[in-house]
C-alpha cells in the first residue's frame, strides 16, 4: 500500500455493526483504489493503586485488541485483496481516534457504524449527534453504516 493513498479508517470493536462498517469500507477501499486502517483501543484501567491486577488487565485487553483486529484484518483482506493497516492505542476512544486521524493526513473518511437494536447507535454515533468533535481539527467526512444493512445491500451501494 502506498504511504500517501487515501485511507478509510474504520474503529475496532466487538460489535456487529462494526462488521458491517468493516465490509462497506472494505468495498468501497475496493472500488475507490483506496487503503484500510483498522483502530482497537484498549481504554486505560482505574486499577492504579493495584499496579499488578492493572498490568494484568492491560496485557489482557491487548491480547484481545490485538485478536480482534486480526479476525476484522482477515475479513478485509477478503475482500479488499490486500491486507489493511492495524493499528492498536491506548486511551480514551475518541482521544485516540481524533489523534491518529491528526497524525496522519491519509486518513481521508471515517466510517462508523449504527447499532440496529433499541440499546442506542453506539458512542461514537451518539457523539457524533451530539455535536461532538470526533476527528479533533482536521474535519474529514464520517459515514455511517446503519447496522441491519446487508451484504447485498451494501454491495448494490458501493
Amino acid at each position: 500500500m502506498s504511504e500517501h493513498r487515501r485511507k478509510f479508517l474504520v474503529v475496532a470493536d466487538q460489535s456487529e455493526e462494526c462488521r458491517t462498517a468493516l465490509y462497506f469500507a472494505a468495498k468501497r477501499a475496493q472500488a475507490t483504489d483506496c487503503g484500510l486502517a483498522l483502530l482497537a483501543v484498549i481504554e486505560p484501567s482505574n486499577f492504579d493503586h493495584w499496579i499488578g491486577v492493572s498490568e494484568t488487565m492491560r496485557r489482557e485487553a491487548e491480547e484481545g485488541a490485538t485478536e480482534l483486529l486480526e479476525s476484522l484484518a482477515e475479513d478485509a483482506e477478503a475482500v479488499m485483496g490486500e491486507r489493511p493497516e492495524l493499528i492498536l492505542r491506548e486511551d480514551e476512544q475518541r482521544a485516540a481516534m481524533a489523534s491518529l486521524i491528526e497524525e496522519d493526513p491519509t486518513i481521508s473518511i471515517l466510517v462508523l457504524g449504527a447499532a440496529e437494536s433499541g440499546e442506542g447507535p453506539g458512542p461514537l454515533v451518539s457523539a457524533l449527534a451530539r455535536g461532538r468533535g470526533l476527528t479533533g481539527t482536521r474535519p474529514i467526512p464520517i459515514t455511517v453504516v446503519p447496522g441491519g444493512l446487508s451484504r447485498e445491500a451494501i454491495d448494490a451501494l458501493t
